[in-house]
């Protein structure tokens, strides 16, 4: 029997970044320095896969600190934590390797900067999303106010409108948050932004690949987890791109095949903590249905790499 023929078009950049690769190399380095198990707070990264596989290794995963013993290593995750964690892990004289991605911890140095300088933070990010309660984390409660839509920022109250600055999550949509950034700066006209947007590369260059191959496809699929922040607004950015049907799927098994009844073309991208293997898992499960024509659609190359911390490192 003919398969129809359908083309699939990969954007790129896609999968894994600096921070992810270097956050999971951390675990991995730090099983094979301490032996198992090696305590991780949080996920290390949102992907099932991933913790599934670093779990198999001898990695525990907890939600807090307290659910760690004084004895054992324990690892803070990509999006970073609030002060309180390392200072208490300190406290309890715990081995512990912070795995928060630099380009966070940049976020993080950024807000304690200006509030050196007096003015109170306001963070644009997503309520309860780990990388937003840890930078909100670095400074004492009430000093960081969070703003999450345009409607957010005309309800906002603070102490002084001539003394305040913003920061943001790495991984929102630049488009929305560009909306917002506007709002405040109309709003209030001495705010002060980053030096450099927080929005990180990784998060830019997946949004503009998916600008650039939603509108060529009948349909769109991201391999992610539906806790990562970053692949769920791939799928947005995707939607609002043109592409009429896009759909987040963790492996080729979360597929909605009948959705895709009649399709002539696909697009597919990853977010940031989404491992190759899956992508090639989603692209094989395409090829059992159809004739396959992959066609890469390339809008940036990266070569960005973070050095893992020293206590990590061997001996020269």
């Amino acid at each position: 029997m003919t398969k129809p023929s359908l083309t699939l078009y990969l954007a790129a950049p896609r999968g894994f970044c600096a921070g992810v690769d270097r956050a999971i190399k951390i675990v991995e380095m730090a099983l094979e320095k301490w032996g198992a198990p090696v305590y991780v707070r949080h996920e290390i990264v949102h992907n099932k896969y991933v913790v599934d596989g670093l779990r198999a290794k001898g990695a525990v995963f907890v939600e807090e600190l307290e659910d760690c013993p004084d004895d054992r290593p324990v690892i803070f995750s990509a999006h970073g934590v609030p002060k309180s964690v390392p200072a208490e892990a300190g406290r309890r004289n715990m081995v512990y390797v912070d795995a928060t991605c630099p380009l966070v911890s940049k976020v993080h140095i950024e807000a304690q900067r200006h509030a050196e300088n007096g003015l109170q933070m306001i963070m644009i990010g997503h309520r309860g999303h780990p990388e937003t309660v840890g930078t909100m984390g670095q400074l004492p409660e009430g000093e960081v106010l969070l703003v999450e839509t345009v409607e957010d920022v005309a309800r906002v109250e603070v102490r002084d409108p001539a003394r305040i600055a913003f920061v943001t999550q790495t991984t929102l949509s630049v488009d929305d948050t560009a909306g917002i950034v506007a709002a405040l700066q109309e709003r209030f006209p001495a705010i002060v932004g980053p030096h450099k947007e927080d929005i990180c590369y990784a998060t830019t260059n997946r949004q503009a690949a998916v600008k650039a191959v939603a509108p060529r496809a009948d349909a769109m699929l991201v391999v992610g987890a539906p806790n990562s922040s970053n692949s769920r607004r791939l799928v947005e950015v995707g939607a609002n791109a043109g592409c009429s049907y896009a759909q987040l799927v963790q492996r080729a098994t979360d597929i909605d095949w009948r959705a895709l009844e009649g399709i002539r073309s696909i697009a597919i991208t990853a977010g940031a903590s989404a491992p190759e293997e899956l992508v090639n898992e989603v692209i094989d499960a395409f090829r059992d249905r159809y004739d396959v024509t992959v066609e890469k659609v390339e809008t940036a190359v990266e070569n960005v790499e973070f050095k893992v911390p020293r206590v990590l490192r061997q001996p020269a």
